[in-house]
C-alpha cells in the first residue's frame, strides 16, 4: 500500500478524472445558493443540480471535485461509530449526458488498482449492483473483477422521489481479518453487510430514467454518471486507520485537545476516545461553516453551529477542560487542511473569534444546564422514580446542548435511568420540523430538454451599445415549445444578437423594445434570463406576430439600463467599503441592483453602528467625488486573481472573466454593467440597515437622483419640523426637540407625583377596611392608578406598615383590568399563596397570571368584574381549609 496524506490522495483523484477529459470544479461554499431544499451542500452533486435538471448546459460535460459536505441527521453517531461526521469531503466524477456506465466502471477499476494511481490489490475489492443491471455486472467482469466478487444487492437502485434515479453500484474494500467483528457465519459478514471489515469507499450511480409524478419511470433523455467517493474513508485505507479518526485529517486535533485536557490521552479510555472524537470532528465542522459565512444562532444553519459547538464544549468538559479551548483548534484545523482550503487559515483569526464568543456564552448556560439536570436527578429520586422523563432530558439536549449519554451518564451514577423512548419521541418531532422547514431536502428535479438542444449562438453587445438594428430571430419558444413562428401573446425568443442584458449577479435585466423596419412596435421586452447553453433568453410580449429568420431592431430602455449600472457600480464600492471598515472577513452575502435602489447583504459578526454606516456612506461619496475611472479587462480566472480581484463562492465562473476595476478602490470579477466613471453616480446614500439572519446584514441605500429625491424629502420634513416648532433656522430643530423632552419630563414627573398622592389617599381610606375572614386579615379594593408600578408601590407601603395578613387590588387602564396580591411572610406559612389566590380571582376579569408565594398579579380584558374579583378573594380565603 501506497504511503500517502490525504493531501496527495485527494489531488491524486482528480488529476485521474482531468487526465480523462474532466473539468475539476472548485469546492463550492457550504451555504447554498438560491436552493431553499437544503440547509447544508451535502454532497458534490448538491452544487451541480442545474447541470443534471437541464437548466443549465456545463462547458465540459465532464466534471470532477472534492467537495466539503455537512450532513447533520445522525449526530448522536459522530465519535461512537469509525466513520460518521458531520463535516467531510465527498470526491465525485461526473457526466452529464456524455459518458456512462462503460466508461465510469473502466476509469473506476483503473484509479483504484493501477500501479500509477491507487494501486490497490484487486483482490480486496467487491463491487455491488442492482440484480436487474446486467449492463454493469458485465462490464465489471470485462474490466477484471472476478464474478466471486460482484454481489447482487435489491438496495442499489438510488432513488430520492421524483427526478433523476437509477441503479448504482458500490464498491467494498476489504480490510483483512483482523478488522472483522462478526462470526463468520453471521448473516451480515459480507460486503454490503453491517460489519467493520468490508468498507464501502465509493458508490457510482448510473442516473439513467426520470421518476415520474405518477411514480412510474422513463428514460432520461441524457443519460448521467454521478459519483461519490469519502474521502476521508479512502484515507483511513491508505493509512491503515483502525478508524477515520486514526488519519492526518482528524490526528491534529485530537492531538492538540490532548494538550488542553488535564492529562488525558486518545486510546486509553474508549469512553473518554469518543469525546475526543467529537471535538475532532466537530471543530472542523464549525470552522468551515463559519468561514463560509454561516455563524451560530437559535434557527437554521445557525443552530447547527451553535449545537456542534456546545456539544463539543461538554465533551470538553469530560476531558477536564474548563473555559474556552474550541477556538484555539481553528488554526489547527486550518493547518492541517491548507493544501486545499488555504482561505480557512487565512480567516481563522475570525473565525476563533466567533467560536470563542460562542463558547463564552455557552459556558455561562453550562452551569445553569447542570444545576437544571442535579435538580432532575434529585425529583426523580424524591418521587421514587426509576428514570429522568423524555422531555426533560430532551429539554437538556435542546437547549442546554447536553448530548443524551452525558444526561445518561450522570443518571447512572446516581442510580437512576433516561426515558429513551420519551427522549427518541421528542427527537423524532425535531428532525419533522427540521424537514418541513427544508422542504424537499435533496429534490434534484426532474430534467427538462427543450431548450438543451438549441445551441445557435447568440452575442451579447450591451456592454458598448444599447440599440441594433439587426438583430434576427434564430428560436422561438411558445407554450413550453419550441415553433418557427407565433401569433400568441407571450413568446421567449434568441437573437443573433442583442443589447440586453441578462439577469444575473443580482443585477435586474434590461427591459425595452423590438421594432420593425418602420420603427413600429413589434414586442415589449419584459424579462431576460439565460437560456441552458447560456444565450440571452427575450421574454416578450407580442403586440403581432413573429418567426423565425425576422430581422428586427433592439431598443434598451436607456434610461432604466443607466439607473441600473449607476446602483451596479455602487454595490461595487459599497462592497470594498464594508470590507475597509469591518475587515476582509465580510463576504458579499447577495445583492439585488434595481433602477430605483440596491440591496447588498453582507456577512458580519456583531451589529453595526450608526457610526460604522456613516464611515462605510463616507467611503463611498468621497470615491464618487474622486471621480475614479470604471475600467473592464477581459483575461482568464488565474490572471484576475494575480491581479487581486475578488471572487464570489457563489458565481461560476468561465474560462475568459470580465475584472472591473474601480481605481485603485476596488477590483472584482464581474459580468455586469457599469458607468465608466464614478462621478455618473453624483451622490450614495444608505436609507436603512437591518440584521436578515444570524451573521447576515442587509444595507439598502440610493444613488444619484434618486438620492438627491431622498435627501430632499428629508430636508422638506425637516423644515416643517422647524417650522411646527418655531425654530427660526433648521439648526435650531435639535435644541427644541430636547427643550421639549425636558418639559415633558418634568410635567410626567409632576404627573407621577399627584398619582401618586391620589393612589394614596385612596390607599389611606382603602387600608382603614380590614376585614376578617377565616382567621386572616383581608384588606380589598379598587383603586385608580395609572400603571402596575403604583400598584406595587401600594402593596411595598402595605407590607412595611404590615397592615394585614392579604392584600387584593385592582385598577382599571382604558379597557383593560389588573389585579396584584400580597402575602405576608407568616401567612405563607400557614399555606395561603399570592400565586394560588390570583389564579382563583383572575377568571373574574377574563384573565390570569401568577407570580411569587408572597407577590403576583394579573391582567384581564373585563374591569366590570374588578369587585367581583374582590368578593371572590374573600370566598377563596373563607373556603380555605
Amino acid at each position: 500500500m501506497k504511503n500517502l496524506s490525504s493531501s496527495q490522495i485527494r489531488q491524486m483523484y482528480l488529476d485521474f478524472f482531468q487526465s480523462k477529459g474532466h473539468t475539476i470544479m472548485p469546492s463550492a461554499s457550504l451555504v447554498p445558493v438560491d436552493d431553499p431544499t437544503l440547509l447544508w451542500i451535502n454532497s458534490g452533486v448538491a452544487t451541480m443540480k442545474n447541470y443534471f435538471n437541464g437548466s443549465v448546459v456545463p462547458k465540459n460535460p465532464r466534471m470532477t471535485s472534492s467537495q466539503k459536505s455537512i450532513r447533520t441527521n445522525d449526530i448522536e453517531n459522530v465519535g461512537r461509530t469509525a466513520r460518521h461526521h458531520t463535516l467531510f469531503e465527498m470526491l465525485g466524477n461526473f457526466s452529464v449526458g456524455d459518458y456512462f456506465k462503460d466508461e465510469a466502471i473502466a476509469w473506476a477499476w483503473e484509479l483504484l488498482t493501477s500501479d500509477k494511481w491507487f494501486g490497490w490489490d484487486p483482490d480486496k475489492l467487491y463491487m455491488t449492483v442492482y440484480p436487474e443491471d446486467d449492463a454493469a455486472k458485465k462490464r465489471w467482469a470485462e474490466v477484471g473483477v472476478a464474478p466471486d466478487h460482484i454481489i447482487e444487492a435489491e438496495d442499489n437502485f438510488w432513488d430520492i422521489g421524483e427526478g433523476p434515479s437509477g441503479p448504482d453500484s458500490e464498491i467494498f474494500y476489504d480490510r483483512g481479518q483482523s478488522f472483522n467483528n462478526l462470526d463468520e457465519d453471521d448473516p451480515e459478514n459480507y460486503p454490503g453487510g453491517e460489519n467493520e471489515r468490508y468498507l464501502e469507499i465509493w458508490n457510482i450511480v448510473f442516473s439513467q430514467f426520470n421518476h415520474e409524478p405518477d411514480g412510474s419511470y422513463k428514460p432520461l433523455p441524457r443519460k448521467n454518471i454521478d459519483t461519490g467517493m469519502g474521502l476521508e474513508r479512502v484515507v483511513s485505507v491508505f493509512q491503515n486507520a483502525k478508524t477515520n479518526f486514526e488519519t492526518d485529517l482528524f490526528l491534529p486535533m485530537i492531538k492538540a485537545t490532548e494538550a488542553y485536557s488535564d492529562g488525558k490521552k486518545y486510546n486509553q479510555d474508549p469512553k473518554l476516545d469518543v469525546a475526543f472524537k467529537v471535538i475532532a470532528d466537530h471543530s472542523r465542522a464549525i470552522t468551515f461553516a463559519i468561514g463560509d459565512g454561516a455563524l451560530p444562532s437559535n434557527e437554521g444553519r445557525g443552530y447547527v453551529i451553535r449545537r456542534l459547538i456546545r456539544r463539543a464544549v461538554v465533551n470538553g468538559q469530560r476531558l477536564g477542560i474548563n473555559g474556552a479551548f474550541l477556538y484555539k483548534l481553528v488554526p489547527v484545523v486550518g493547518e492541517a487542511m491548507k493544501a486545499y482550503y488555504p482561505e480557512v487559515l487565512q480567516n481563522s483569526d475570525y473565525i476563533a473569534q466567533v467560536v470563542k464568543s460562542e463558547e463564552d456564552r455557552f459556558n455561562e448556560t453550562l452551569t445553569d444546564g447542570l444545576n437544571l439536570l442535579n435538580n432532575l436527578i434529585v425529583a426523580t429520586k424524591k418521587n421514587k422514580q426509576s428514570e429522568i422523563d423524555g422531555a426533560e432530558a430532551f429539554k437538556l439536549y435542546d437547549t442546554y446542548g447536553f448530548p443524551v449519554e452525558l444526561t445518561r451518564e450522570y443518571a447512572a451514577d446516581q442510580g437512576i435511568q433516561v426515558d429513551e423512548k420519551g427522549f427518541e419521541s421528542e427527537m423524532k418531532k425535531q428532525r419533522e420540523r427540521a424537514r418541513k422547514a427544508r422542504n424537499a431536502d435533496n429534490s434534484m428535479g426532474v430534467q427538462t430538454d427543450v431548450l438543451i438542444g438549441v445551441k445557435t449562438p447568440s452575442e451579447y453587445v450591451g456592454y458598448s451599445q444599447l440599440e441594433v438594428e439587426d438583430a434576427k430571430i434564430t428560436d422561438i419558444l411558445a407554450n413550453g415549445k419550441l415553433t418557427d413562428a407565433t401569433e400568441g401573446e407571450l413568446a421567449q425568443v434568441i437573437f443573433d444578437k442583442t443589447p440586453f442584458y441578462a439577469e444575473m449577479g443580482g443585477q435586474v435585466a434590461d427591459q425595452g423594445d423590438v421594432l420593425d423596419e418602420n420603427g413600429n412596435l413589434i414586442a415589449t421586452v419584459e424579462d431576460v434570463q439565460h437560456a441552458p447553453n447560456g444565450q440571452n433568453l427575450h421574454t416578450l410580449k407580442l403586440h403581432r406576430g413573429i418567426k423565425v429568420g425576422d430581422t428586427v431592431t433592439l431598443k434598451v430602455d436607456a434610461h432604466f439600463h443607466s439607473k441600473v449600472e449607476k446602483n451596479h457600480t455602487a454595490t461595487h464600492l459599497l462592497d470594498q467599503a464594508l470590507r475597509n471598515v469591518f475587515g476582509e472577513h465580510t463576504q458579499q452575502a447577495g445583492s439585488l441592483v434595481e433602477p430605483n435602489y440596491l440591496r447588498f447583504d453582507f456577512t458580519h459578526f456583531g451589529q453595526v453602528t450608526d457610526e460604522d454606516l456613516a464611515k462605510v456612506e463616507a467611503i463611498v461619496n468621497e470615491k464618487i467625488f474622486e471621480e475614479l475611472p470604471v475600467t473592464t479587462t477581459v483575461t482568464d480566472q488565474a490572471t484576475g486573481k494575480k491581479m487581486g480581484a475578488i471572487a464570489l463562492f457563489s458565481d461560476k465562473y468561465g474560462d475568459q472573466v470580465r475584472v472591473v476595476s474601480i481605481g485603485d478602490f476596488s477590483i472584482e470579477f464581474c459580468g455586469g454593467t457599469h458607468v465608466k466613471n464614478t462621478n455618473e453616480l453624483g451622490l450614495f446614500k444608505i436609507t436603512s440597515e437591518t440584521g436578515i439572519g444570524a451573521g447576515t446584514r442587509r444595507i439598502e441605500a440610493v444613488t444619484a437622483g434618486d438620492a438627491f429625491k431622498y435627501l430632499n424629502d428629508h430636508d422638506q420634513i425637516l423644515t416643517s419640523a422647524a417650522a411646527t416648532l418655531k425654530s427660526q433656522q433648521v439648526t435650531d430643530v435639535l435644541t427644541k426637540i430636547q427643550q421639549l423632552q425636558e418639559q415633558v419630563k418634568a410635567l410626567n414627573t409632576k404627573a407621577e407625583g399627584l398619582e401618586a398622592k391620589l393612589a394614596s389617599q385612596q390607599a389611606g381610606a382603602i387600608f382603614d377596611n380590614v376585614q376578617d375572614v377565616n382567621g386572616k386579615k383581608l384588606i380589598t379594593g379598587v383603586v385608580q392608578v395609572s400603571s402596575m408600578d403604583q400598584l406595587r408601590q401600594l402593596a411595598d407601603t402595605w407590607r412595611q406598615k404590615q397592615l394585614s395578613d392579604v392584600l387584593v387590588l385592582g385598577t382599571q387602564m382604558g379597557e383593560k383590568a389588573n389585579l396584584i396580591v400580597a402575602v405576608n411572610d407568616d401567612t405563607i406559612k400557614a399555606g395561603v399563596k399570592a400565586g394560588d389566590l390570583i389564579k382563583a380571582i383572575s377568571p373574574k376579569i377574563n384573565g390570569g397570571g401568577g407570580g411569587r408565594p408572597n407577590l403576583a398579579q394579573a391582567g384581564g380584558k373585563n374591569p366590570a368584574g374588578l369587585q367581583d374579583a374582590m368578593k371572590q378573594a374573600g370566598k377563596w380565603l373563607a373556603n380555605l381549609a
